[in-house]
């Protein structure tokens, strides 16, 4: 009998995790850590889209919200296809969200700008199977069910894994689940395998619930984006503010490098994460970000992306990417291409 993960800690990975999903439901939440606060003081105010133990918090961590000369209004989304709505509808002016989202707000042909992005590694994008099974390899996948939330970066990577092992979604039993129920699913044995990122992957491995069968090292690009509103661009005052938002998340992220202990404490309290997870997760995917450019290499990336989805008509049309960003805030910034960073042992 496989033994279940505490039902407690469903509950704040739900709130953080369906963040990664493409799928979940359209809802905000101005509760929590920091939902709905202002930041800052002056006459011009930036609407900025959060996820539960996103921006808000690591800025809040590095000290990067202590000097700003405009306000930041935070609201706080379950997801990234919300947030991208609510970019949509000029609700918000930039947000963050993972490599899949844009693609989907792309078919919808929604009003959107990618504006920024970081490269971290994709070893916490994994598939998982119980501890106990007999499955070794991607190979063996055939005819087996996987759990997997649809749209989500996870969606891809299951996609991506399956090619290179020879098979495809039609070769095995997708069950399409949201992280939550995915969770309980996988750790009841209900699911042979679940297709997940961290730090999901990290409770799992904490848990000793599972083990990793294949990660999306080398099949995923591992890039995140900060997404903003075309309107906000246009105005010259917001997009200044957006241009300096954007510089104080790139110096919070090197804050993070160098002090993944802190931030893991930061994040655990913040998402009700245990500490051992948080600091997994930091040292396997979320600290390993840095600051990239959204150039030819990164488009390209999530072109190939929206192909692979629009071919399996998953979202509704072929889409240009590169119609979708804007690069005005890449110069001094390094390739998408550059290496995610890594930490040591004595880290």
């Amino acid at each position: 009998m496989r033994r279940r993960l505490a039902p407690a800690l469903l509950l704040p990975l739900a709130l953080l995790l369906a963040a990664c999903s493409g799928t979940s439901a359209a809802d905000t939440s101005t509760g929590g850590s920091g939902g709905g606060r202002t930041d800052g003081k002056g006459a011009l105010t930036l609407n900025v889209g959060d996820q539960k133990g996103g921006s808000e918090a690591v800025l809040r961590a590095a000290g990067e919200l202590d000097d700003l000369d405009y306000k930041i209004r935070w609201s706080t989304f379950t997801s990234g296809p919300p947030l991208l709505e609510a970019l949509n509808a000029k609700a918000v002016d930039i947000g963050g969200v993972g490599n899949t989202p844009p693609v989907f707000a792309a078919g919808a042909n929604s009003k959107i700008a990618i504006v920024a992005a970081s490269h971290g590694t994709a070893k916490g994008d994994t598939i998982l199977v119980p501890t106990d099974s007999k499955l070794r390899k991607p190979e063996e996948l055939k005819g087996r069910s996987i759990a997997v939330t649809q749209g989500s970066s996870a969606h891809y990577q299951l996609i991506a894994s399956l090619k290179k092992a020879g098979l495809s979604l039609k070769d095995v039993q997708v069950k399409y689940l949201q992280p939550a129920d995915a969770l309980a699913a996988f750790t009841g044995g209900k699911v042979d395998a679940w297709a997940v990122w961290d730090p999901y992957t990290s409770q799992v491995l904490q848990g000793k619930q599972g083990r990793v069968l294949t990660d999306g090292d080398g099949l995923t690009n591992g890039l995140a984006f900060q997404v903003a509103a075309p309107s906000s661009l246009k105005d010259s005052k917001k997009a200044a503010a957006i241009g300096d938002y954007l510089k104080r998340l790139k110096r919070a992220q090197d804050w993070v490098f160098k002090h993944p202990e802190a931030w893991a404490k930061v994040w655990a309290k913040d998402t009700g994460l245990p500490y051992a997870v948080a600091l997994d997760s930091v040292k396997r995917t979320n600290g390993t970000r840095v600051t990239v450019a959204v150039d030819k290499p990164a488009i390209a990336s999530e072109q190939q992306i929206a192909d692979t989805f629009a071919t399996l008509k998953l979202i509704p049309r072929k889409v240009d990417f590169a119609s979708f960003v804007d690069t005005r805030f890449n110069g001094g910034l390094p390739a998408s291409t550059t290496a995610p960073r890594t930490f040591g042992k004595e880290s």
